[in-house]
């Protein structure tokens, strides 16, 4: 396959930058990946086989690559754009990997204003556990991975993006920075905030005795509960659809409660058949 990017920068070495550069090695063993991040995080990475040269400083990650990948918290990521846009090829591409894109991307406009210069994105792929001892060269595969604005032109660095999404197995979406975060609060960012709420409601109600007692289909659905808080508070901050993604589930909680005596709950578990369904198809 012919290689998309031959110098490939990624800020950020934990489980989706790790991911990334492990997924890019597989599928364009040539590519010279330069990874970036805390001397000892980039040292486990090194010895995963993710990079091929550690870099702790970003300014110097940057210089001289053709891809910039950055793989940070939110508000980490609108912090380097500066110092990204100051140093690399005006030829280069950069790309992220953060779970809201408004404020992303408005920072992006303010310090490329050349067009297609950044380009957002957000893969929804991702596991409880973080870090780079949980990436994954297979992390993407089958997951769909948003980019933000329009494929329309075509241009060069943009169909050399799409081929490394193909090539690590995701599916592009094409979406504006704002629906993003509208369907990530729904898709994403709800399904981790209702694991937080009900693992305090289950540590409230049964305690510690819960870890002894329980079955697999508590342990399932509080898997989202491992996931670290050091990705999610910027998450919190910086999505405005989350709390109107939770004022929905309050009142469909509150339509279970309130039928709780009845027992009329056919409709409710046939709708949630219906979707449980559709997403183990997807899988």
């Amino acid at each position: 396959m012919e290689l998309p990017f031959s110098r490939v920068a990624v800020l950020g070495t934990g489980l989706v930058g790790g991911s990334f550069a492990l997924a890019l090695k597989r599928a364009f063993p040539q590519a010279r990946v330069i990874g970036c991040d805390r001397p000892k995080v980039l040292e486990r990475a090194r010895e995963r086989g993710a990079f091929d040269e550690p870099v702790p400083d970003a300014a110097a990650a940057c210089r001289g690559a053709d891809l910039v990948y950055l793989a940070l918290p939110v508000l980490e990521i609108v912090r380097a754009l500066p110092t990204v846009a100051a140093v690399v090829s005006p030829t280069a591409l950069v790309t992220d990997a953060g779970s809201t894109k408004t404020l992303i991307c408005q920072e992006a406009e303010r310090v490329f204003p050349s067009p297609r210069r950044f380009v957002g994105g957000h893969p929804l792929a991702g596991r409880e556990s973080g870090g780079i001892e949980s990436a994954a060269a297979d992390l993407f595969a089958g997951a769909p991975y948003f980019l933000i604005g329009a494929p329309e032109p075509l241009d060069d660095r943009l169909r050399r993006l799409l081929a490394v999404i193909e090539a690590i197995g995701a599916r592009p979406v094409w979406l504006a920075a704002g629906e993003h975060d509208r369907l990530a609060a729904f898709l994403s960012h709800l399904p981790q905030m209702v694991a937080v709420a009900l693992a305090e409601t289950v540590l409230e109600g049964a305690g510690e005795s819960a870890g002894a007692l329980a079955g697999p289909g508590l342990r399932d659905t509080l898997r989202l509960a491992g996931s670290p808080y050091a990705i999610w508070a910027d998450v919190a901050r910086t999505n405005p659809h989350l709390p109107q993604a939770l004022d929905r589930l309050g009142r469909w909680l509150e339509r279970i409660r309130s039928r709780l005596e009845s027992g009329d709950l056919r409709e409710d578990f046939e709708r949630s058949n219906r979707l449980y369904k559709i997403l183990r198809r997807l899988e």
